[in-house]
C-alpha cells in the first residue's frame, strides 16, 4: 500500500533561485501539501467509518443473544460476522500507514510431524558479495505453509538460506515470498479449496471445519472465517477491474432474485437482493458480474450502471425503467413473453395460448438457424425470417385481444406481449442482441441452490463479499476454466502483481503460470 504521499524535497540551490522560479516553486509544494491534506482527509474518513463498522459487528457478535436461534442459524450467522469482521482489520491495516504491533499474539502451534512435506527453496540471485568476495551459507530460515488438495493436507516447507561473507560480514537472504495472508499458515491452494467449498459447492464454513477434521487436521471455523474475510478484501480490486471491463460492452443483460439478509439486531432476516449482470450472449468475452443489495429498488441498478448507455436485455421489471428513460435502450425477453403463454395453455389448455406458443417457436427456430453467425448475418437472416413472422404474429395478437375480456388470464398474456413489443422486437435490427434473456437467467440459477444451503446473508457485507468472489467463480467456469485452479492461481500472483496489470488475471484473459 501506498504511504502518506511526500512533499516535495527542496533543490539544492535555493538562494540561487530567482523570484519568478521561487514563486514556481511555492505554487508546486502547496498543490502537493494540497493533495496530501485530500489523501490524508480520505484515509481518516475511511478509517472513522471502518472503525465504526468494526465496533457495531463486534457488538453483534458478541451482544446478540443467538441462544435462541436454531443451532445451524447460529453458526451461519457467527461465521459471517467473524468473516466480516476479518475483512474490516484487513482493510484498516492496509490503511494504516505503519503495520501495527501484534500484542500478546499466541505463538503458532507446529503444523502436524506426519503431513508430507515439500522443500521449496530462496535462495539470493547472486552470492558473490559487493567486495568481490564469495559468499558463504551460514544457516537458513523456514516458514511452512499448510496446503490442501481434495482430501489431502500437504506441507509447503519454504527455506531461506542465508549468505555471510567472510571479509565484510555483509550478511545477505532472499525475500520473504508475498501471500495474500501475511504470515499466515494457508497456501493459496488451500484458500482456494476453502473458498470454493464454499461459494460455489455452498458447504457453510462449520461443515467445512469437520471435513478437514476427517483429512486429519481440524482447522477452527474461526480461522476459516478469518481467511474468507481477507481473501474476499485481496480480490476485490479485480472484481472491479472486471466491472470496469463489463461496461465497455455495448450489450448487457441484468436479472435478479431474492436472497434473506439477517438483521442481527432483531434477530429476524428480511429480504435482500442479488443483482447479476453479464456481457451479451453473442459477445466473445464472458463474464458475469453479481451485486449484492439491501432491496430490490431501481437505484441499484443505477449505481451499478453509472453512465453505461447501451442495450439492455431484461424483463418488466418497474426498476429499469428509469434507466430507459435516462438513455439505455431496452431489449425485452421473448421468454418471459412465451411464458405467460405456456402457463395459460398448461392450466387451461388456450387454443389461442397454442397457437401463440406456435408463433414464437418459429422465432426461436430461426435463432438456432443464426446463432453461429456473425452479428451481420444474424441481422440479415432475422430481417428476411423473423420480421415477417413478428409482423404476423403482433397483428393476431391484436386481432384476438378484442375478442376476450378484460382481465382474463388471456387477456393478461397477451397484454404483456403488446405492451412490450417495441422492446420484444428489438432483437430483429441488432445482431448483437439476443432474442431472451436466458443467458443471464442461467447465470443466476446456480443462486437457487445456495439460498438452500445459506439460509441467509449475515450482513451486507457478506453479501457482497460472496457476490464478489462468486463473480470471479462464474465467470471462470464462463471461460472454461476449473475454478479452483483459476483462484490458486491468482490469490499466489495477487500480491506481487502491478495494479496496471490486473487486467491478465480476469478470467477472460487467464493464462495459468506454469512455474508455480
Amino acid at each position: 500500500m501506498a504511504g502518506i504521499m511526500p512533499v516535495m524535497s527542496l533543490p539544492a540551490n535555493l538562494d540561487q533561485l530567482s523570484a519568478d522560479e521561487l514563486r514556481q516553486l511555492v505554487i508546486r509544494q502547496a498543490g502537493l501539501l494540497a493533495e496530501s491534506d485530500r489523501e490524508l482527509n480520505w484515509r481518516q474518513g475511511k478509517i472513522d467509518k471502518l472503525t465504526h463498522e468494526l465496533a457495531m459487528h463486534k457488538r453483534w457478535r458478541f451482544g446478540v443473544k443467538t441462544e435462541q436461534w436454531p443451532l445451524e442459524q447460529r453458526q451461519l450467522f457467527e461465521e459471517t460476522i467473524d468473516a466480516d469482521l476479518g475483512a474490516m482489520e484487513e482493510e484498516l491495516a492496509q490503511l494504516s500507514p505503519a503495520p501495527a504491533k501484534a500484542k500478546g499474539q499466541a505463538k503458532r502451534q507446529p503444523l502436524p510431524a506426519n503431513l508430507p512435506r515439500t522443500d521449496i527453496h530462496h535462495e539470493p540471485e547472486t552470492t558473490v558479495c559487493p567486495c568481490g568476495c564469495t559468499m558463504k551459507r551460514i544457516g537458513e530460515d523456514v516458514a511452512e505453509k499448510l496446503d490442501y488438495t481434495p482430501g489431502t493436507f500437504s506441507v509447503e516447507r519454504h527455506v531461506r538460506g542465508k549468505w555471510v561473507c567472510g571479509q565484510c560480514e555483509t550478511l545477505i537472504q532472499a525475500p520473504v515470498p508475498a501471500h495474500v495472508i501475511d504470515k499466515g499458515i494457508p497456501t493459496s491452494g488451500l484458500l482456494s479449496q476453502v473458498l470454493i467449498a464454499k461459494y460455489l459447492d455452498h458447504l457453510p464454513l462449520y461443515r467445512q471445519e469437520a471435513m478437514f477434521g476427517r483429512a486429519g487436521l481440524a482447522i477452527p471455523q474461526s480461522t476459516l472465517t478469518q481467511w474468507v474475510g481477507k481473501c474476499g478484501v485481496a480480490l476485490q480490486p479485480l472484481v472491479d477491474a472486471l466491472k470496469d471491463e463489463m461496461l465497455g460492452h455495448r450489450v448487457l443483460h441484468a436479472d435478479e432474485t431474492p436472497v434473506a439478509m439477517l438483521d442481527p439486531g432483531a434477530g429476524k432476516t428480511h429480504r435482500a437482493y442479488l443483482w447479476s449482470y453479464s456481457i451479451g450472449a453473442f459477445e466473445p468475452t464472458k463474464a458475469v458480474i453479481y451485486d449484492f443489495a439491501e432491496s430490490r429498488a431501481g437505484k441499484h441498478a443505477r449505481e451499478f450502471l453509472g453512465d453505461w448507455r447501451g442495450t439492455l436485455v431484461c424483463d418488466d421489471y418497474s426498476g429499469y425503467k428509469a434507466l430507459i428513460a435516462d438513455g439505455v435502450t431496452e431489449a425485452g425477453c421473448m421468454a418471459h413473453a412465451r411464458r405467460k403463454f405456456f402457463d395459460l395453455h398448461a392450466n387451461n389448455q388456450s387454443q389461442i395460448a397454442q397457437q401463440a406458443l406456435a408463433y414464437i417457436q418459429k422465432l426461436y427456430q430461426v435463432e438456432r438457424e443464426a446463432a453461429e453467425l456473425s452479428s451481420d448475418e444474424r441481422r440479415r437472416i432475422r430481417q428476411e425470417q423473423a420480421r415477417p413472422i413478428l409482423d404476423e404474429l403482433h397483428d393476431w395478437l391484436t386481432r384476438h385481444r378484442l375478442l376476450v375480456p378484460n382481465g382474463s388470464s388471456t387477456a393478461k398474456a397477451i397484454d404483456y406481449s403488446l405492451k412490450r413489443w417495441t422492446a420484444l422486437a428489438h432483437y430483429v435490427d441488432d445482431g448483437q442482441v439476443p432474442i431472451d434473456n436466458n443467458w443471464i437467467e442461467n447465470r443466476i440459477r446456480p443462486i437457487a441452490t445456495g439460498r438452500k444451503n445459506w439460509l441467509f446473508a449475515g450482513s451486507l457485507r457478506a453479501g457482497k463479499r460472496a457476490a464478489a468472489i462468486m463473480s470471479l467463480i462464474q465467470s471462470a467456469k464462463l471461460n472454461g476454466h476449473d475454478p479452483f485452479l483459476y483462484l490458486k492461481d491468482i490469490l499466489a500472483r495477487l500480491p506481487t502483481q502491478p495494479n496496471s496489470r490486473i487486467g491478465e488475471l480476469l478470467p477472460h484473459c487467464w493464462l495459468p503460470n506454469t512455474s508455480l
